[in-house]
């Protein structure tokens, strides 16, 4: 083994794998939190590598559930720097396989190391041996829509400022799953839609169209946020059908407060 690598932080040794990749580097059996790491480091590296995710189904789904976790991936998937499928049988080591290097993570304590080793032949063989791996594994069907297309298409459909403040919202947590684990991404859009006074057809329209959820889902987290007191709702008349539903703020709580602030009010809310 050589350059082995010792830090804080897991964030650092992807970053060490991803430079070291020319071509192509291989995540394979990545626990969750490792997953989350690398979708936000890969994010943030200028010229990444064609990265191919191997992992449990299940433990993709869980963290692709994080809208968070889930939008960013979906961004890097559409650009064509990240491919997902699913490991068959278990793997005996969390491995960073590139053609220039082997890394195997070990977590200790408050601390993350990676065994390396750039020795040729080896190199070749594990490279060799997850080529395989990779072309008898199922693809991983990634249904969180892409952030930047959600941002952009809430900007253009529903208003700039409601964009802003769904920015501010998903800035301010940590994750975005839902069942009081942060806010998850219906109850954001409802939220800040409430904010600037849209109608719910527009943000649940919006919604079904961009992939977060279905009109149903959205009519049901309403109907709930309602319940909950965190919004309002108040007739609209059209010139034809049935009058629609304008979104509003139901607590004073979470009238003007700063953006970035309605993420923890709501979540006080839900949680009375």
């Amino acid at each position: 083994m050589t350059s082995n690598l010792l830090e804080e932080d897991v964030e650092n040794i992807l970053g060490e794998a991803l430079d070291r990749a020319r071509e192509t580097l291989y995540v394979v059996d990545p626990s969750p939190a490792v997953i989350e790491a690398f979708v936000a480091v890969t994010a943030d590296t200028e010229e990444a590598p064609d990265v191919r995710l191997l992992a449990d189904e299940d433990v993709l789904k869980y963290v692709m559930d994080d809208f968070i976790v889930g939008s960013a991936a979906a961004d890097l998937v559409e650009e064509g720097t990240l491919e997902m499928r699913t490991l068959v049988e278990d793997e005996d080591n969390s491995l960073l396989v590139s053609a220039e290097a082997v890394m195997a993570l070990v977590t200790t304590g408050d601390n993350v190391g990676a065994l390396v080793t750039e020795d040729r032949d080896f190199v070749d063989a594990v490279v060799a041996a997850y080529d395989e791996v990779w072309a008898a594994a199922e693809p991983y069907n990634l249904r969180t829509p892409a952030i930047s297309h959600v941002r952009e298409t809430l900007a253009a459909e529903i208003g700039e400022a409601t964009r802003d403040d769904f920015d501010a919202v998903l800035g301010a947590l940590e994750t975005a799953r839902g069942n009081g684990d942060g806010l998850d991404e219906v109850t954001i859009s409802l939220i800040v839609a409430a904010k600037n006074d849209v109608l719910l057809y527009d943000i649940s329209k919006w919604g079904e169209d961009v992939g977060i959820a279905s009109k149903a889902t959205f009519s049901r987290t309403k109907t709930y946020l309602e319940d909950v007191g965190a919004i309002d709702t108040e007739k609209v008349p059209i010139d034809v059908g049935r009058p629609r539903l304008r979104l509003k703020l139901g607590d004073g709580r979470l009238v003007g407060v700063a953006p970035e602030e309605l993420a923890s009010v709501t979540m006080e809310l839900l949680a009375e």
